[in-house]
Order: structure tokens, then C-alpha cells, then sequence
């Protein structure tokens, strides 16, 4: 299976199946003389970490980081440096119960990649999906720790906006909330914490699931990162948000909703600063023009589809050719879009940080 890797100069590869020993990734083209923790990193996994919550799957992972190559340990300890050589991080996989998905060996679960994977190459493996497993995403959200760290003074943060029919109120936007312990959902509206509570509880007991929108916004990012015609940021940051499982729309800025504006309500009007520099007064454009940042915060929202594991049977057919009727057992999310908030953090921070060192390596300039 090829197309494992992404990233220009931040190249970023990851390995491993959802039910086999480990899986991780290896990035290549990290600059060297960058300094990180193990614990930055343990961190954002521990965002993504399953059983976290009776919102997500039960399935108990430490999801403990091991880093392997390319880094040299300084004198405190605790503070790593990269050296410039591929950067290999493995994380082990300690609960699997293939068990649970003997009864579907050869049935295709509706919604699942299943079929496709099957027509492909021929083989699946059926354990929890294998290589089609959300599961894969921990290796992203370790090498976006690491992204993060690239460009000086870049902030990377998500929020979940809305969880099926219900919808968080922008007016009560705080980012402190998002991380509170007592918010298992990320969002950022603290009111929306008990609605969100008793509309999954209500989902999850029904044994069915609820998709979400997720709000990623990345400020501290220089103006004039992006390339015409065809290495746009805004470009590559929708390609890797669609490359997360289950996503299934991407927009930047007002995205779809600009369709329904003016030119004079959707331009993003410009005036000199106190600074002297040029300071745009609003951001309908989510910090991207032509492709290229504008110094503005990078917006980018990306929609979830529901989780396909699902206790109602659902029709389908075997890789026999008999038609059957699919029940998934197992322990899945009833609203995978929760976990996917770290996730979107990590693709975008990997996005921004590849075209920074592709527009160091073109233009000299940061």
C-alpha cells in the first residue's frame, strides 16, 4: 500500500494497523537545533487518547510515545533536540480484541471502508479495520507536537462547534473552556457542555452515533507562506483535514457560507496600523489569500461524518455475494468527532510547518 507519507520538506510517514503490536510515524526534514519534551508530546496524544470518557470509545490505550531516532537528549534531562535525521516515534498497542470482529471477517460493514479496501487490493484486514482505522491518527497527532515547535511563535487550537443538530453559541467563545476537565467534547461555549451531555447520552444508549464540526484556528503564522498556483496552504490544509477518517467537507474562512455574501460584506477590507504595517479589519477569508497567508489567523473547519459501528443491523453483503445483515460489536465512539479535535490540530500544524520551511528554503525569508 503506497501513499503513506506526507509533507514537502516536513515529510511525515506513518505505520501500523489499528490491531497489530505498535504503530507510529517517522518524519523527515525536521530542521535540527529544535527543542521539544516528551511530555509536549504525551500531551496531544493524551487529548486524542481513547477512554478518556463514556463519550468515546472504551477501548484502553495509554497511547504511551516512545521516541526513537533523530533527537539527542541536553543536560536537564527532560529536553530533547533534534539533529536534523529522520525522527522515528512508535506507540504501542496494548488493548486489541480482534475477537470482537470474527463475525464480520468476511462481511462489509455499510459506511466502512470495507468494500473499497477489499476491491483495492484484494485483502482486508477486518480487525478494527486495520490500516483504515482511526486508530492510525495517534502517529499524527505525535508528529504534529512536533510541527508546532517549527514556526516561531505559531499557536495551533481546535474546538468542537457543533455535534449533529446542536450547535454551540459563538457568542459565549472561550478558549479557556475547551480544556477544562469537566468538558469531555472540547467545545469552547460552556453552556453547551449539558446539552452536548445529555444529546450523545441519549445517542450513545440508543447504540448509535451523531457526526460533528470541527473549528481549527492557527494564529502567530507570517504573512506570505503558500505558493501559486498549485501549493496553496489553504490547498494543502483542506488536503490533509480530508485525509483524516470520516471527515467529509473542508472549508477555510467563511468557506460555503461566502457563497451567500456580497463583495462588500466577504472582502476583507485593509487600513495602516498604529505599526505602520497594513492590518486587515476583518478575516472572511480565514487568514489565506491566493493561497497565501495573510498574517491573519488561519481558519479552517472540517465536518465528521456519524461513526458507521452501530448496534442497528444494517443491509449489506458478504464477500461471498450473499446478502446479510450487519450488527457491529466492539467498542467505538458514538460521536467520533470529539477525538477528531486533536487530529485537525496536528494536520494543520504539519500543513503550516512544511510551508514554512518551503518558503524559507525559496525565498531566504521568514
Amino acid at each position: 500500500m503506497s501513499h503513506n507519507t506526507y509533507g514537502h520538506l516536513f515529510r511525515v510517514t506513518t505505520w501500523g494497523e489499528s490491531h497489530g503490536p505498535a504503530l507510529g510515524c517517522v518524519i523527515d526534514g525536521c530542521p535540527p537545533g529544535i527543542r521539544f519534551t516528551q511530555a509536549e508530546v504525551q500531551a496531544d496524544l493524551d487529548k486524542r487518547r481513547p477512554g478518556s470518557s463514556r463519550f468515546v470509545t472504551q477501548r484502553r490505550e495509554p497511547d504511551q510515545v516512545r521516541i526513537l531516532s533523530g533527537v539527542l537528549p541536553e543536560d536537564d534531562g527532560e529536553t530533547l533536540m533534534t539533529t536534523g535525521t529522520p525522527i522515528s516515534m512508535m506507540i504501542e498497542n496494548v488493548d486489541q480484541r480482534s475477537k470482537d470482529y470474527g463475525e464480520i471477517a468476511k462481511r462489509y460493514r455499510p459506511g466502512h471502508a470495507d468494500y473499497t479496501y477489499d476491491m483495492k487490493y484484494g485483502i482486508r484486514d477486518y480487525r478494527g479495520g486495520g490500516r483504515s482505522s482511526a486508530r492510525e491518527t495517534a502517529a499524527r497527532v505525535a508528529a504534529g507536537a512536533l510541527a508546532r515547535k517549527v514556526v516561531p511563535g505559531l499557536k495551533v487550537r481546535g474546538a468542537l462547534v457543533a455535534m449533529g443538530e446542536k450547535d454551540i453559541d459563538r457568542n459565549n467563545w472561550d478558549w479557556s473552556t475547551v480544556d477544562r476537565p469537566d468538558n469531555p467534547f472540547f467545545t469552547p461555549d460552556e453552556a453547551s457542555i449539558a446539552i452536548f451531555t445529555e444529546y450523545l447520552d441519549g445517542i450513545r444508549k440508543a447504540g448509535s452515533s451523531v457526526g460533528a464540526i470541527i473549528e481549527i484556528v492557527a494564529e502567530g503564522i507570517p504573512a506570505g507562506l503558500g505558493a501559486p498556483i498549485y501549493g496553496k496552504l489553504d490547498q494543502d490544509i483542506a488536503s490533509l483535514l480530508m485525509s483524516i477518517n470520516a471527515v467529509k467537507g473542508v472549508e477555510i474562512g467563511n468557506g460555503f457560507a461566502a457563497a451567500r455574501l456580497t463583495g462588500e460584506d466577504n472582502a476583507d477590507q485593509m487600513r495602516i496600523g498604529k505599526d505602520g504595517k497594513p492590518h486587515f479589519l476583518s478575516n472572511q477569508a480565514g487568514g489565506i489569500l491566493g493561497g497565501i497567508s495573510t498574517g491573519m489567523p488561519v481558519v479552517a473547519r472540517f465536518a465528521v461524518k456519524p461513526t458507521s459501528s452501530i448496534l442497528t443491523p444494517r443491509k449489506s453483503v458478504d464477500s461471498d455475494g450473499n446478502e446479510v445483515d450487519v450488527t457491529t460489536k466492539g467498542r467505538h465512539d458514538p460521536c467520533v468527532g470529539i477525538r477528531a479535535v486533536p487530529i485537525g490540530e496536528a494536520m494543520v500544524a504539519c500543513a503550516i510547518a512544511d510551508h514554512y520551511l518551503r518558503h524559507r528554503g525559496q525565498t531566504g525569508r521568514v
